[in-house]
């Protein structure tokens, strides 16, 4: 089955960005609770919602994942490619 979405989440200080066999995991700010929803997705690009200790409203943030996978030695023009969405885990 092929796949065309990727899953944000987060767990113990960690996003979460999974897409078929690949989870990626990078440092989370430490009062977030939970992202609340993907407002935009641009091949590599997040506009999200994220929900912090310190704030009752959820607050806009950005997520760039091209620095992030090139750190990781993963082409993100090939890699990112596929991905035409990005839903919410456990959503």
């Amino acid at each position: 089955m092929d796949c065309d979405y990727a899953v944000l989440g987060n767990k113990d200080n960690f996003t979460t960005f999974q897409y078929k066999d690949y989870v990626i995991r990078f440092r989370a700010p430490y009062s977030l609770e939970k992202y609340t929803d993907v407002k935009e997705w641009d091949n590599g690009y997040l506009v999200v919602m994220a929900k912090y200790r310190h704030n009752k409203e959820s607050e806009e943030e950005y997520i760039d994942l091209v620095p992030i996978l090139e750190k990781l030695y993963i082409r993100p023009e090939i890699f990112l490619k596929p991905i035409k969405e990005v839903k919410l885990e456990n959503a």
